[in-house]
């Protein structure tokens, strides 16, 4: 129990780390894409790519601000 427990703490730790909401927007965004492209079967690869190029300043900014 005690490896199943680690292992646990690993993935979670490994996903989530220091910014749970940069881990939520880049879920919520795969989920949208498979949406999407299961919706409409068009190429949405483009959307994962665009909000984790929306998260990464958001991160930086926060992270930045609360050091001060």
């Amino acid at each position: 129990m005690r490896r199943i427990r680690a292992f646990g703490a690993f993935w979670y730790n490994f996903v989530i780390g220091d910014d749970w909401q940069v881990a939520l927007i880049v879920a919520l965004a795969l989920a949208g894409t498979f949406a999407v492209n299961h919706v409409t079967g068009a190429s949405t690869w483009w959307i994962v790519v665009v909000a984790v190029a929306a998260a990464l300043p958001l991160s930086i900014y926060r992270a930045t601000r609360a050091k001060t």
